[in-house]
């Protein structure tokens, strides 16, 4: 038995539109959220056309996908995206001609987007996690539509079938978590660093403190629920309403002190020459389908959300000063930045809101002009959500 995927019906507009206008291929990136029973892909996002493409030079072959590109756009999405929602597939829609050559293009795809998103993350898949992704491909003449999917756990897995089912309002009542963590990580340098790689030792220290993200206990509405418990257990529903509503559950997380006694504990003293330190308060959401969710998948999104916020804010803020300040900076006294601010953005018909960063002096236009290039969505200012205050 393959693996079912139920999408969301504008995806299925939107994937139509594409056929009509861009030829003789196009390639994107499909989003939603894996579970055991069943996956759901809620958007799917072309990939951005390079500048020299822009002029009608768009290559003819499908060995001329730019790889690099494209596993490039998936990172980027990658951060836009709240907890429970990753990249779950690729797609490709192209003429007859290259449909039979389409398959190993998307074989290869997914293959690299997945090494590419694994590489940042701070976290690792738990054992029973689905690693199964989608391959959609769509004939632009005939419309027909052949999903099947990949185990990226296995670098040798072949194709298995899947099926693609639409339904309307597929995500207009999923669930939301939604936290308030307060940051405060001490990083220290140490003096046999070489350069002061701020990047490297701010990741690493990140690195520590996900694990103790990882070991934290999460309180859902104030309770303390067992992992397998379904997680709206003991709440009323929201019956017949298809209008997109959102079931907010307010979560607090509390971060182990100290190990418990069984752990022995070893101090290391080491010579510094400077330090880190994060602090501020960071906001977190995670969504969740509305099919019996478990606790256990609930949190796992959301503690995902926590550590992902936090390295994505710093590897944005690493970016813009190697930009602005160029690499070779070699000032070390004091200095404060202010890390990127989190703002949500809502998705038409749906109740799940997308995710970016904005720096203090970035203008709304420059956060709309993001949208539309990474996510293919037009924002109205009036719908960008500051979520925090300002953080450093």
């Amino acid at each position: 038995m393959g693996r079912t995927y139920f999408v969301e019906e504008a995806v299925g507009q939107y994937l139509s539109d594409l056929s009509t206008k861009l030829k003789p291929f196009v390639t994107g990136l499909l989003i939603g959220q894996c579970s055991p029973q069943r996956d759901y892909v809620i958007r799917a996002v072309r990939t951005p056309p390079k500048e020299e493409q822009k002029e009608e030079n768009i290559p003819s072959k499908l060995a001329s996908i730019d790889e690099e590109w494209i596993t490039t756009h998936a990172s980027q999405v990658s951060r836009m995206l709240p907890g429970g929602l990753v990249v779950i597939g690729v797609f490709i829609i192209a003429t007859p001609e290259l449909s039979k050559d389409s398959q190993n293009a998307l074989r290869k795809l997914i293959f690299s987007v997945e090494k590419s998103l694994t590489k940042r993350r701070l976290w690792k898949p738990a054992e029973e996690e689905v690693s199964d992704r989608a391959a959609l491909q769509i004939c632009s003449a005939t419309k027909k539509v052949v999903c099947r999917t990949y185990d990226v756990q296995d670098p040798r897995s072949s194709a298995k079938p899947a099926d693609w089912k639409y339904q309307s309002a597929l995500s207009a009542s999923w669930l939301a978590l939604d936290c308030t963590v307060n940051v405060n990580i001490h990083i220290p340098l140490l003096a046999t660093s070489p350069n002061h790689d701020l990047e490297k030792n701010t990741k690493n220290g990140l690195n520590r403190w996900s694990k103790q993200i990882e070991d934290s206990v999460f309180l859902i509405n104030g309770q303390i629920k067992d992992d397998d418990t379904e997680l709206l257990e003991g709440q009323k529903k929201l019956r017949g309403n298809t209008q997109s509503s959102t079931q907010f559950s307010d979560v607090k997380v509390l971060i182990q002190l100290s190990q418990g006694s069984s752990h022995r504990s070893t101090a290391t003293v080491q010579v510094c020459s400077g330090s880190i330190n994060l602090k501020g308060a960071v906001k977190c959401r995670a969504y969740i389908h509305n099919n019996k969710p478990k606790v256990k998948e609930a949190i796992q999104a959301l503690k995902r959300d926590i550590i992902n916020t936090l390295s994505d804010r710093c590897e944005i803020l690493f970016e813009d000063l190697i930009i602005n300040e160029g690499p070779h900076k070699k000032n070390f006294e004091r200095e404060y930045h202010v890390l990127p601010q989190r703002l949500f953005v809502p998705v038409a018909g749906s109740s799940v809101m997308l995710s970016d960063y904005k720096f203090g002096d970035e203008a709304d236009a420059e956060i709309q002009e993001r949208f539309v290039e990474m996510l293919d969505q037009s924002v109205q200012a009036e719908d960008i959500h500051i979520a925090e205050e300002i953080n450093t």
